[in-house]
């Protein structure tokens, strides 16, 4: 026998047989070619999704999503492809994964949830990525979405990894839906007896000088209450980034320290008035 037919025999020798097929050397070969095919015509066809809905103008959310989704989509093609070219019975392993999934069901019950809830994130978006989102008392913005959990990048640069199942069961405060427009509030108090108009136009002054504040909705003044050593009100403005809250808030009370300080107007703080009652007993053993 030639090296040639001793190579083929070995490739088209049966290595195992399963309900329907036999899977062979050169099946096993071709299975591992499509998968990995598969798995790298998935990422080109997907960055292609995802240039062809930039061109269209859709917004990076929805064209994130696309990309996933088809990516994913052309694997599980590929690996099904790969298992009946390996000469797997399509049928019969599906109702062997179907046994099988029941069974895992109990054990990977988490993880199937992420899955699903992964899938749910990808459809119907209620997070995107680039969103800034509050999950549980750590701010950050959606970095990406994966098939089993979500990586959210917070202020500090610190990358947190979020089960996609607390996206969709838990409380998230989107920032970035309907718009990326946020309000934030400026607490501040003056003595009183100060002139309270030009209190409200030295606060609004603040505001339209700062960059970051919106015009439209415009800078509001609203006075909160009467305190015990202050008049309190609230500089309230718009902020066109969730992400610039701490730095424009930040800004906006030096700003309003330094106006305060050029326009004379007092911002107290709380007082005590100790009076010290002399002992009686302590002056008749004095005296």
């Amino acid at each position: 026998m030639s090296i040639a037919a001793s190579g083929t025999s070995i490739l088209h020798a049966p290595i195992v047989k399963l309900s329907g097929g036999t899977v062979t050397l050169s099946s096993l070969i071709v299975a591992v070619a499509i998968v990995v095919l598969s798995v790298v015509f998935g990422r080109l066809a997907g960055k292609a999704v995802h240039r062809l809905l930039a061109r269209r103008h859709v917004d990076e959310g929805p064209r994130f999503a696309a990309e996933k989704i088809f990516r994913y989509l052309v694997m599980i093609i590929g690996a099904l492809v790969a298992l009946s070219s390996a000469g797997i019975d399509l049928n019969a392993f599906f109702a062997a994964s179907a046994v099988l999934l029941v069974g895992l069901g109990f054990g990977l019950q988490n993880i199937a949830q992420n899955f699903v809830s992964g899938v749910i994130l990808l459809i119907e978006q209620p997070v995107r990525k680039g969103d800034f989102v509050k999950v549980g008392d750590v701010y950050g913005e959606i970095a990406d979405i994966g098939m089993r959990a979500t990586r959210v990048m917070t202020r500090d640069e610190v990358m947190i990894i979020v089960p996609n199942s607390e996206l969709i069961t838990g409380q998230v405060v989107n920032n970035s839906i309907p718009t990326p427009d946020v309000r934030i509030s400026i607490s501040v108090g003056v003595a009183y007896g100060s002139d309270m108009d030009l209190v409200r136009r030295t606060l609004l002054a603040v505001a339209a000088a700062n960059p970051n504040v919106l015009s439209k909705p415009p800078p509001e003044v609203r006075f909160l209450d009467f305190g015990d050593s202050s008049l309190n009100l609230a500089l309230l403005v718009w902020i066109g980034q969730p992400r610039w809250d701490l730095r424009t808030s930040s800004e906006l009370r030096f700003a309003i320290d330094a106006a305060f300080r050029k326009a004379k107007i007092e911002m107290p703080f709380p007082q005590r008035v100790v009076t010290m009652v002399p002992n009686a007993k302590a002056e008749r053993a004095a005296s």
